[in-house]
């Protein structure tokens, strides 16, 4: 009989569910909103419609991201580190060194078999994070999912030296005024970003392949200047939004096979989805 198991990602922008057997059945990916536990009932019903299956049908669930502990039907919460490790690896299993950019944090990992072997992170401030290019994309009037393409057409990459995310929307608004262009000014966003990334990433000691996941990957002007910055070519996953949630659904069906093979039960959640709404 054919087993599924699911990944839940709730990271700080985007939230994630991945559907998995022996290979990816259904993927959700939607934004995160203030009521985390209501989402995460939304995004597994969509999982489920979309693979054609029921919720009891799901062997085991493991939860990961920012808002893991608010999935009630969660049979485990496992780190967000953890769960990119297992699920690069599982995706493209050359890869050492992963660069995941996402809304609030950045993050470097080393991986040896799908493993961490060590990591670094920038929490604490947002010039490193996919955040500071939303600032500064609203600062200068272009769509977000516009920035990339416009960086690649600049002359030069104007350079941004305030470190503060107030300070620096002030000095390109300033820059903008002063008859900057836009592409320029686009160019050296990712600039920014991509020093603050790469100098955290390098107390790793970086070996290839390095590829680089979150919704920064998303950006082919941010992953152009992060090869600079790195000196080396970067691997874009088909969908870098969720290496999170699959490494969880991977390490779900790993888990539950372990309790298997040791004649052992996994615990599971008393939380199915429809008790789950009553916390929503």
């Amino acid at each position: 009989m054919k087993r599924y198991f699911a990944g839940v990602d709730i990271g700080s922008t985007m939230t994630k569910v991945v559907i998995f057997s022996d290979r990816i059945e259904a993927t959700i990916i939607g934004p995160t909103g203030p009521e985390h536990r209501k989402l995460a009932n939304k995004v597994m019903e969509e999982a489920l419609n979309l693979a054609q299956i029921r919720f009891e049908n799901l062997s085991y669930i493991i939860a990961t991201g920012y808002g893991r502990i608010n999935v009630p039907f969660a049979d485990r919460q496992i780190t967000e580190i953890t769960c990119h490790a297992k699920g690069l690896h599982s995706l493209l299993p050359t890869v050492k060194t992963i660069v995941d950019i996402g809304g609030q944090d950045s993050k470097g990992i080393k991986i040896k078999d799908g493993k961490v072997v060590s990591f670094v992170m920038n929490d604490k401030c947002a010039a490193g994070t996919g955040r500071f290019i939303e600032i500064m994309a609203d600062s200068i009037g272009v769509p977000l999912e516009d920035m990339g393409i416009i960086s690649l057409t600049a002359e030069k990459a104007a350079p941004i030296s305030s470190t503060c995310t107030v300070f620096a929307e002030h000095e390109i608004i300033n820059k903008l005024a002063s008859g900057e262009t836009i592409p320029n000014l686009i160019a050296g966003i990712h600039e920014s970003v991509a020093t603050r990334v790469s100098a955290m990433v390098k107390k790793l000691t970086i070996e290839q392949d390095v590829a680089v996941t979150g919704g920064g990957a998303k950006n082919i002007g941010l992953v152009k200047a992060l090869e600079k910055k790195l000196g080396c070519s970067i691997i874009v996953p088909p969908e870098p939004l969720i290496t999170g949630a699959l490494g969880a659904s991977v390490l779900a069906k790993e888990i539950f096979e372990k309790y298997e093979r040791e004649g052992q039960m996994p615990v599971r959640s008393s939380c199915g989805l429809q008790e789950a709404k009553i916390f929503s």
